[in-house]
């Protein structure tokens, strides 16, 4: 059955709770109805008026509360346990897809102020990252810490402990939110891990001292990131 007129337009902060609530209300009210696919994560945006990461972090918090289910090259489709009424959605924390935006933004800038100050030990710590990456990539439980140290020893580099803090704050945000973590063990269930290829990459431009470069590397890095997470939902 089709909800085409039954959207209302979001207009709330901490949005994407009051999207995934009102798409599990469509559900009740047999607007959809278990088996039914939903519109894509395009349509949604659209009809709801709130951006795309938006959609992705209620469709997790659906898909984990079994309201929804998602099936790779399929779509998006409602449970046949979502007609449980005792399901209640609840903030789980900042999700990854939010996080990831704020990431692009912020880190390639960092990356190329720290093109201009990195220092030689500094591209030795981010060389050696690497091969803790590929060590830990080998282990099936992989809780990508060497990942992490990357980054933030890139923001080290920028010689400003005021990006350093910001940066290590949005990696706290992922630590503490169950909507990131249990998303982000998903995907990687589904093959999806950190790019080793694109870590090179920034160390390459680091290494010039090439902040154009440098901030180049870090956006590609970190929209290859965001579209390899985003295939979960794709059709």
């Amino acid at each position: 059955m089709s909800g085409e007129n039954q959207f209302q337009v979001i207009k709330s902060d901490r949005l994407y709770i009051k999207v995934a609530d009102q798409i599990k209300s469509l559900i009740e009210s047999n607007v959809f109805k278990p088996g039914d696919r939903l519109p894509s994560e395009r349509e949604l945006a659209e009809k709801l008026g709130v951006s795309r990461p938006t959609i992705r972090e209620s469709m997790i918090a659906l898909e984990l509360s079994q309201v929804i289910e998602i099936r790779t090259g399929s779509g998006i489709y409602v449970s046949a346990k979502a007609d449980k009424k005792d399901i209640v959605l609840t903030d789980k924390g900042i999700g990854p897809f939010e996080i990831l935006e704020m990431r692009y933004i912020l880190e390639s800038e960092v990356c190329a102020l720290a093109a201009a100050r990195i220092t030689d030990d500094e591209i030795t710590e981010l060389k050696a990252l690497i091969e803790e990456m590929e060590e830990e990539e080998k282990l099936p439980t992989a809780s990508e810490q060497a990942d992490r140290k990357f980054h933030l020893i890139i923001a080290k580099a920028s010689q400003n402990s005021a990006i350093y803090a910001t940066i290590d704050w949005l990696w706290q945000l992922r630590i503490n939110s169950d909507l990131s973590n249990k998303f982000l063990q998903q995907i990687r269930k589904e093959g999806v891990h950190p790019s080793i290829d694109d870590h090179k990459k920034i160390i390459f431009a680091l290494e010039q001292r090439n902040p154009e470069k440098a901030r180049y590397a870090m956006k590609v890095h970190i929209e290859n990131a965001t579209m390899n997470a985003a295939k979960h939902f794709e059709k």
